[in-house]
């Protein structure tokens, strides 16, 4: 066993999930190579690696070390997570229904779900709110109790 770990570098049960990754991975492959639209579903996938990795990941890794330096300036540690955790809910939220919050797709919409389309950013802003509003409750109780 110690001699597999020197040789490999980690545990077999890494080696053993990281083969099961690769297994559903390959059948996905397998399922999207009939599909008609895979092409552009492969096109969207690099375009949203390539924006997260080279856009999105420097803009928030700035954003986190600015907070970072100022929550050490003020001598609240402890109130970072309180604002990473709403901010990365909010921001997953707004990448799930940006179409929506941008008032696209309408006609998807209406021909998927026979519905009319309403204005997604009300309602995103408002669950953005909750979040943030949530977080601040929660920091405030837990800086009342701690002291």
């Amino acid at each position: 066993m110690a001699r597999f770990r020197r040789a490999y570098g980690a545990a077999p049960w890494h080696l053993l999930l990281l083969l099961g990754c690769f297994a559903v991975t390959g059948w996905i492959v397998l399922r999207l190579a009939g599909e008609p639209t895979a092409v552009w579903m492969l096109l969207w996938f690099l375009g949203a690696v390539v924006a997260h990795d080279l856009l999105l990941f420097p803009v928030y890794a700035l954003a986190d070390r600015a907070l970072r330096a100022g929550v050490r300036r003020r001598g609240a540690p402890s109130a970072l997570n309180h604002v990473r955790v709403p901010a990365l809910a909010a921001g997953l939220l707004l990448l799930v229904h940006l179409p929506g919050v941008l008032g696209l797709g309408d006609g998807t919409y209406r021909g998927a779900t026979g519905l009319e389309p309403r204005p997604l950013l009300a309602r995103w802003l408002a669950v953005s709110a909750a979040l943030f509003a949530a977080s601040a409750a929660l920091y405030v109780l837990r800086r009342r109790r701690h002291r």
